[in-house]
């Protein structure tokens, strides 16, 4: 039986405290230890009897409750270490950091280890120090500027349609995202399972290509779409062709890219015997202004990337069930930024530091 001689006395809100601590798993291992070690003497048990409970000796048992009694709960927590000082400010870390790597190391950003051993210091300094002022030189993004003479033309030009259409007239976008791959993996793939994901292997069969073109309409989200094997001006004027008859009244505004293909001297004569309909081209390096760039993103992520096919044909017809789905839930496609904020970033700047 526990020895009330040994109780020792624990404020309530400590109590509460010190279960936390026994049951967190985001404390050291030791500081949960001393929380059972003060729960324990708070229930009468005697210094051998806690010592034996918790794996510890009975003088560090005695300590532990000297500490709770003499500091509180605070006491519990370790004391700072007389070592030796820090001998290299942070700021020179973060100056380290913003440096590059010596040629001799090979290497075209630093680690914690290599600037660690560079510096004479431990990795783990280093590694606070970069959490410290957000510093990540193993992340890199990457950034274009348009060097398209009319880019602000364009640009304005792109988003007048989608921010405020002609009166009566269709905003169509298209593209074609060619070299689709009808992958057919080399075992079957496991199913979804309670805790499990699904599982494919990681080679496949190479089964042909195909490229699909599309033309997502913004107003409604719905899109007209063909596959064909090549992506050549004659494929792109027989796509054109078709979204012709599938909008035969009204003005067609077509958004698209400045692929060569899109402006042929055939795909020009064909528009000029069909007026109501209109190209209009995104700025180089500006595709990304063409919202079915976003459809064929989600057509990617739920339809392509994850299946498996036998053939160009069996990848033609899962594209065509897709959109067929997709048009009977489609929604509007909404852009939000105007021109004026595009160009802000849009248009680089000059400074008095860098010849351009």
């Amino acid at each position: 039986m526990p020895k009330t001689a040994a109780l020792l006395e624990i404020a309530p809100e400590d109590k509460k405290r010190l279960h936390t601590w026994t049951r967190s798993r985001n404390i050291p291992a030791a500081l949960a230890q001393r929380a059972r070690i003060v729960l324990l003497a708070g229930h009468g048990f005697s210094n051998t009897e806690i010592a034996e409970q918790t794996g510890v000796s009975r003088p560090t048992v005695i300590l532990w409750r000297n500490r709770y009694e003499q500091g509180g709960i605070g006491a519990l927590e370790d004391l700072p270490r007389s070592g030796r000082p820090s001998e290299i400010d942070p700021l020179d870390i973060v100056i380290a950091t913003l440096e590059p790597p010596p040629a001799r190391l090979g290497v075209t950003h630093w680690s914690t280890r290599l600037l660690a051993a560079q510096l004479g210091i431990s990795n783990a300094t280093v590694a606070e120090t970069w959490k410290r002022y957000d510093l990540q030189p193993w992340r890199r993004e990457t950034f274009k500027f348009s060097t398209d003479p009319e880019l602000e033309a364009k640009v304005r030009d792109v988003v007048g349609l989608y921010l405020s259409p002609p009166e009566n007239a269709i905003v169509l976008c298209v593209d074609e995202k060619s070299q689709i791959q009808a992958l057919n993996r080399t075992a079957p793939m496991l199913p979804l399972r309670p805790g499990l994901p699904e599982k494919a292997t990681h080679d496949y069969k190479r089964n042909g290509t195909t490229t699909l073109f599309a033309a997502l309409e913004a107003a409604t989200g719905k899109v007209t779409d063909t596959c064909y094997a090549r992506h050549r001006h004659q494929e792109f004027l027989k796509f054109l062709k078709k979204v012709a008859k599938a909008y035969p009244e009204g003005e067609l505004h077509i958004v698209c890219d400045n692929y060569r293909t899109h402006k042929h001297q055939a795909v020009r004569d064909w528009l000029e015997q069909n007026p109501r309909i209109t190209l209009h081209f995104t700025p180089t390096s500006g595709s990304w202004m063409n919202m079915v760039e976003i459809f064929f993103g989600i057509i990617t992520r739920q339809a392509i990337r994850r299946g498996s096919f036998d053939s160009v044909r069996d990848l033609v017809a899962a594209i065509g069930r897709f959109i067929d789905g997709w048009n009977d839930r489609c929604e509007p496609f909404i852009w939000t930024k105007d021109a004026d904020q595009i160009l802000a970033k849009a248009i680089r700047k000059e400074t008095s530091l860098t010849p351009h």
